[in-house]
């Protein structure tokens, strides 16, 4: 991994480049193959109050660029906030890596060929069905189903006639009976 330490209208001393390293080195733990590191280092004066500004920018390999920018009146606070804001997103970014595994294509093959053994050993168990047609689906004549309809204490009957056009035979409010 590439590290770059940058001060600007600030010297880094050899404490506060240790204190970057040793966080830098922090963000390993996440395995994720960072590229590059570039951290940079500035002091603002505003108002007569000194302030220090520290900007993380984390090149990852097929991901964008992670860039974290976190001022303090104290460097190394400020060192020490952007590492756990940099720690946060890294940690995101590797539970979103791992959780999201792809399965290998042999893992897969492997476990449809057990699949498929165990599926034709449990067809040998079992007995043969015989598909069977049913009286609901014989074309009927309107009239067989008005008496159909008559003797059930349903609304409507679906039902296919002798030219094979799916009926619907339904009661209505006036106690008659009604075709589409």
């Amino acid at each position: 991994m590439n590290m770059s330490l940058v001060g600007r209208q600030f010297e880094l001393t050899d404490a506060i480049k240790a204190h970057i390293q040793s966080a830098v080195e922090s963000l390993k733990k996440y395995n994720l193959d960072i590229i590059s590191t570039r951290v940079v280092v500035s002091a603002d004066e505003k108002n007569g109050k000194k302030g220090y500004t520290v900007e993380f920018t984390i090149n990852l390999p097929q991901k964008n660029t992670v860039v974290i920018k976190q001022k303090d009146k104290d460097v190394y606070a400020a060192i020490d906030l952007a590492v756990d804001r940099a720690q946060k997103v890294l940690r995101r970014h590797h539970d979103k890596v791992t959780d999201h595994r792809v399965t290998k294509l042999e893992e897969i093959a492997n476990m449809n060929m057990q699949e498929l053994v165990a599926h034709e050993e449990s067809e040998e168990d079992t007995d043969e069905i015989v598909p069977m047609e049913l009286d609901l689906y014989k074309p009927l004549e309107i009239e067989e189903a008005l008496n159909l309809l008559k003797e059930s204490n349903k609304h409507f009957l679906i039902f296919n006639d002798k030219d094979d056009k799916t009926r619907v035979l339904y009661k209505r409010k006036d106690n008659k009976f009604g075709l589409y």
